[in-house]
């Protein structure tokens, strides 16, 4: 047997290096099954034997501790298949093949590349050459057996666990608040503050109803909340730091807290990258599920309650995705950035004037933290902006622009795409060209054949990278539009506006459309709202709103209407004022004619002077004054007045009048007053 061993193995295996592979599956087993790490060291001296230098020995042990069960994480095992697929490699040595590996695709994977490049494999039952198909047959056998074989292992060991998960005696990891006692029985923690912390915790939620709410009365009062470590050097310890909001909704989501032991509540699967990831499961699919198992903080009903109160909260989601259309009147769901922080924003509605409004928020930050929201932007003026941009855009000079962008783009991915075919020719050529040069040199002549196969290789790759780039520029390519697709398109010009305009059109089809024109839009609000509009294609426009009004400034008058009032005051009385505004077309601040009353609420509101303080500015005389420089009793006056003798002006409503003084104060006696009066009523 060892004549044959060493037949195997030849002078061009000799000039590359033995690897050997060293790897326990735990830390625990590296430290406790000391025996088996001294076999796979040991193995070293079975290269020697076979006429390896010692220095020529390569020990790969970077792996101790890690699961065979994959080679994602396991740096050492791809360190081993790349320098075999570079053909450094002579012999890999493992103690048996379940300390290579232990998934059929990575052992088999091995097994190909060693054949390729011609390396042997030796483990503690014998040496192996992949390029003989009895060798080859026996190590895929026993590659086979080492995966059934963890799989037994991880079955028994799984069925175990689900017995105890069952019978609720697992001993799982606790949340913070709970300990496990001498007996191994679940208690709640000794330490009194973490116990009166959890019950405040509760009795917060219980009264405000929400984890927000709870949170912000955490960092409102400054109180720290407990927390154990699960990783790291400091494993186990009990540290304490402000209270966030998924932790909260961690903390309220625990049926342990409640008293119950579960068990099943995640399920965790392999992904095609190798990497675990972790599924929810509804509560009708937990493997076990047991109320009152152990003392608990809140009681079960408390739970459910908690539960519910949680569900009804939840009402917009704010994500980092774009979501799909739903039918809410918000046109830009999913669709909106904040220009502050650059996250999505969410929504909310709000009734104004008995119809659905968005309210465009950021309040992820917010909502972590119990801090201010970022920005909220009442949405109602930015669908409307958004609507009349969209349907002003959507016009056949724009579409024919389209439609000539659509040819150019696709003249010029034509273009890259036959460049990047005559690449992958001539990376062919290049890669056909070192093989043949290979094959024809002495394979035992070492020092060119070596430099060959590694020109060879590089070539492949360069082959492999233009190939990929052309696959990725066939997926990245404009697809060709058809004459009758680009008909529609024209069509579309007179069909948008008016389909879009048409109150049966539901919102989300608003929305569906809005998504084949608009990539995102980003909103900043300053003294102005600022709208960023990002086409697809690249096109970007910017769209400048003003801020909406609070309810009483949205009321309030005009000030173009109050300078009018002001104005018009020093010819007409109130009761006119307001005719003359309703003839110009003027409104109050909701909307409502004019009248009298309200003429006189906005002269009070603004200060303004009065009709009768204006006509004495200007010289008027008083019922009483004017009688008093004529002589005459004030009935007189009014009496001159009806007869035109005497020259008034009213100020109100009643017809009360102030009078011009006349040009001489001091009237003839007798006859001639009443021709006086005349003439002084001409002037």
């Amino acid at each position: 047997m060892d004549r044959e061993m060493h037949q195997k193995v030849t002078a061009r295996h000799l000039k590359r290096d033995a690897y050997l592979y060293v790897r326990q599956s735990t830390l625990r087993q590296v430290f406790e099954n000391t025996e088996s790490t001294h076999r796979q060291y040991a193995l070293r001296e079975r290269a020697v034997a076979l006429g390896w230098p010692t220095e020529r020995v390569v020990v790969i042990d970077e792996d101790l501790g890690q699961s065979g069960a994959s080679m994602a994480g396991r740096e050492g095992f791809q360190r081993l298949v790349t320098d075999v697929g570079m053909g450094r490699v002579g012999i890999v040595l493992g103690l048996e093949v379940s300390r290579l590996a232990r998934c059929s695709s990575d052992w088999y994977r091995l097994l190909e590349i060693c054949a390729l490049t011609d390396t042997l494999i030796l483990d503690e039952d014998g040496l192996y050459d992949s390029n003989s198909f009895n060798d080859r047959l026996l190590l895929g056998l026993k590659g086979t057996m080492s995966e059934a074989e963890l799989h037994f292992l991880q079955m028994r060991l799984r069925g175990g666990i689900l017995s105890k998960a069952r019978r609720g005696e697992l001993k799982a990891p606790l949340p913070v608040g709970f300990v496990y006692g001498p007996d191994n029985q679940v208690s709640l923690d000794p330490d009194q503050q973490v116990q009166e912390t959890l019950r405040l915790f509760f009795l917060t939620f219980r009264r405000t109803g929400s984890a927000t709410a709870t949170v912000k009365a955490f960092r409102e009062q400054g109180i720290p909340f407990p927390r154990r470590l699960r990783t790291g050097p400091r494993k186990g310890e009990l540290v304490w730091c402000p209270l966030v909001h998924s932790r909260a909704l961690q903390i309220l989501k625990n049926p342990r807290y409640a008293g119950a032991f579960f068990f099943g509540r995640m399920r965790n699967r392999r992904g095609p990258d190798g990497r675990h990831k972790t599924d929810k499961l509804p509560r009708e699919e937990w493997i076990s599920l047991l109320p009152d198992a152990h003392p608990g903080y809140i009681s079960w009903d408390e739970f459910e309650e908690n539960g519910r109160r949680l569900r009804d909260n939840a009402r917009t989601l704010g994500t980092e995705r774009r979501s799909p259309p739903r039918e809410g009147p918000a046109l830009l769901q999913g669709l909106i950035i904040c220009g502050r922080c650059g996250r999505r924003m969410s929504f909310r509605y709000h009734l104004y004037r008995g119809r659905l409004v968005p309210d465009y928020i950021c309040q992820r930050e917010g909502i972590e933290h119990a801090e201010p929201l970022c920005q909220a932007i009442p949405g109602r003026t930015i669908d409307e902006a958004i609507g009349q941009l969209l349907v002003e855009s959507v016009t056949p000079m724009a579409l024919e622009v389209v439609l000539a962008i659509d040819d150019e783009l696709q003249r010029r991915a034509d273009e890259v795409e036959r460049l990047l075919r005559q690449e992958v020719e001539r990376a062919r050529y290049e890669a056909d060209l070192a093989q043949r040069r290979y094959l024809r040199v002495d394979p035992d002549y070492r020092l060119v054949a070596d430099a060959l196969e590694a020109a060879w290789n590089q070539r492949l790759r360069e082959l492999e990278e233009a190939q990929h780039r052309l696959e990725e520029e066939k997926k990245a390519k404009v697809t060709v539009l058809s004459e009758e697709k680009r008909q529609q398109i024209r069509e579309l010009a007179a069909d948008f506006p008016r389909l879009w305009q048409d109150p049966r059109t539901p919102s989300r089809e608003r929305k569906r459309m809005a998504r084949l024109l608009i990539e995102d839009v980003t909103l900043l609000k300053g003294e102005l709202i600022t709208v960023h509009v990002r086409f697809r294609g690249g096109a970007t426009r910017t769209i400048q709103l003003p801020l909406l009004l609070s309810a009483p400034d949205a009321r309030r008058t005009p000030r173009q209407v109050v300078e009018e009032v002001d104005r018009l005051l020093d010819q007409y009385t109130e009761e006119e004022v307001a005719t003359e505004l309703n003839a110009r077309g003027f409104r109050t601040g909701t909307g409502q004619p004019f009248d009298g009353q309200l003429v006189r609420y906005i002269r009070y509101t603004y200060k303004l002077k009065d009709r009768y303080a204006r006509l004495r500015e200007t010289g008027l005389l008083t019922k009483k004054e004017i009688a008093q420089r004529l002589g005459i009793v004030p009935r007189t006056v009014s009496s001159w007045h009806r007869q035109g003798l005497l020259q008034g002006i009213p100020y109100d409503e009643k017809g009360e009048c102030l009078y011009q003084p006349p040009a001489n104060d001091i009237p003839p006696k007798g006859k001639h007053k009443r021709s006086w009066l005349q003439k002084n009523a001409a002037l």
